[in-house]
């Protein structure tokens, strides 16, 4: 029910009012497992691709969101709900893991999942490597990775900013990568090559500057 009323009521007024530019919707597969791979610039984006994909996608979030007092709480709640949320704990010990087979869960009910494989948002606007969850996912599930590249989120909902702004957005969709020919070879090498392909498709649609390196959290 939640999800009906983001398709037919929410997505369209968001797009009337950001009028976003979408590039390669056409490259989602419309039935079965796939995993939407994109970079993470602002808290926005896990409500920006659900909007715009030409069907459901689901995507993990904090399990805090979830349990908020007050209207306030009411209103996150319902709003991570009807965006495909599932909540997730995180900073307990094998947290990562536990996300990583819930995600794995989600694709075998032949689900659309999003992952930033950078781990983190990227405060500077640059590309950070990719962490190698992505291709586990992509490699024990056998399923698609399209790359998605975001731009203008950034300037929705700055850090530290708690109302959004009307700024230009854009999502390029890219062609489904297919990594069948790494099944069965050696996983750490595999899930590497994986995921370095999924990063510079990830660039060629984004134009980032590059980091070369991890991204972390930032410090609280």
């Amino acid at each position: 029910m939640l999800y009906l009323v983001t398709r037919t009521v929410l997505a369209p007024v968001a797009r009337l009012i950001y009028r976003p530019v979408i590039e390669g919707r056409e490259h989602i597969p419309r039935t079965g497992p796939v995993l939407l791979a994109s970079n993470h610039l602002s808290f926005s984006d896990s409500f920006v691709i659900p909007l715009v994909a030409p069907r459901r996608v689901v995507f993990l979030a904090k399990s805090e969101y979830f349990t908020g007092k007050g209207l306030s709480g009411m209103w996150v709640r319902w709003l991570f709900t009807a965006t495909g949320a599932v909540p997730v704990r995180r900073g307990t010990h094998g947290a990562a893991q536990e996300a990583l087979d819930s995600a794995l869960e989600i694709l075998n009910d032949g689900h659309a999942f999003v992952i930033y494989p950078e781990g983190t948002r990227s405060l500077d606007g640059r590309l950070y490597r990719g962490r190698t969850g992505v291709a586990w996912l992509a490699l024990t599930a056998g399923c698609p990775v399209v790359p998605v590249a975001l731009s203008g989120t950034q300037d929705i909902q700055p850090v530290g900013s708690r109302v959004p702004r009307i700024r230009k957005i854009t999502v390029r969709f890219g062609e489904p990568l297919d990594f069948s020919h790494l099944q069965g070879a050696k996983p750490g090498p595999a899930r590497r090559e994986a995921t370095d392909a999924i990063m510079a498709a990830i660039h060629e649609l984004s134009g980032q500057e590059l980091a070369r390196r991890y991204n972390q959290p930032p410090e609280h």
